[in-house]
């Protein structure tokens, strides 16, 4: 039977740059919530020669999900999922960042847990701000409610994105949903694994996409240049790390984050401790 990978943002830069590799020896099934980026992707991979099927789903409606995994189940069973669906500061406001990257990964990954078979595997792509916010401006005591109470949580998850003000609260959004995107898959890990399932989160750094490209004025481009590798990773880098991610071959890493963003945030951090040390 046709092994079935599901692939979230899949009209993305790295969305797409991983359906190539999984697509190898899986049916393909794309969602996103730009319908004319799909009919792109899905006519590229197409023209590859592999077998793909576009869904237009918004992550952040449990239904369309729900309907997303009924769709893809209805082509094999679905053994693996890359979950790279989100949104950077510069595409929303908070409350939009907050729950697309935070609440979107719950619907996706609770629903790949209910219908998912032994053996399959999920990555959620999260992102180097979740490694370089303060821990103390992360609320993780309150990122438990994400899966009982999306009211409750998202106000909580307000307060702790209003302490830098209007002007700050989006690109805290980012860094604290991206964070939750890390927690959830570490904290989640024992609970799939009781199912047969595999669970973990890849942290790229600035990935030369259309979105990653959104952000190379507000910070992200003086990252780069002053990173351990200083270039912008390639969507193809990260394709292939989640595709590995995913794979039988990869079958006892789970609960665990991958940072992936060229040496950025270990140059940050040494470069801070010389500048304390001198």
């Amino acid at each position: 039977m046709t092994r079935v990978s599901l692939i979230t943002g899949g009209a993305g830069g790295m969305g797409t740059a991983t359906a190539k590799v999984v697509g190898r020896d899986h049916a393909v099934v794309l969602c996103d919530v730009r319908q004319d980026r799909l009919d792109g992707a899905l006519a590229e991979l197409r023209d590859l020669g592999i077998a793909a099927t576009a869904v237009h789903c918004d992550v952040t409606d449990r239904q369309a999900v729900d309907e997303l995994f009924d769709t893809a189940s209805g082509l094999g069973p679905v053994t693996s999922v890359i979950h790279a669906a989100g949104v950077s500061p510069s595409m929303g406001d908070g409350d939009h960042v907050m729950r697309t990257n935070a609440l979107g990964t719950v619907n996706v990954n609770e629903v790949f847990y209910a219908a998912a078979g032994d053996g399959a595997a999920i990555v959620n792509v999260a992102s180097m701000a979740a490694h370089l916010l303060p821990d103390e401006l992360i609320p993780t005591g309150q990122f438990p409610l994400a899966m009982r109470d999306d009211e409750a949580f998202m106000s909580s998850m307000a307060t702790a994105c209003g302490i830098g003000g209007e002007q700050a609260r989006s690109g805290l959004a980012y860094a604290i949903s991206k964070n939750f995107v890390k927690w959830y898959s570490s904290s989640q890990a024992e609970r799939f694994n009781a199912r047969g399932l595999r669970i973990v989160s890849v942290s790229p750094g600035s990935v030369d996409t259309e979105m990653g490209r959104l952000e190379e004025q507000a910070g992200a481009g003086a990252m780069v240049a002053d990173a351990a590798v200083p270039r912008w990773g390639k969507p193809e880098e990260m394709a292939e790390l989640f595709a590995f991610c995913v794979s039988d071959r990869a079958g006892y890493l789970t609960g665990t984050d991958i940072l992936n963003d060229g040496g950025v945030v270990a140059s940050m951090r040494e470069r801070a401790r010389v500048a304390q040390a001198g």
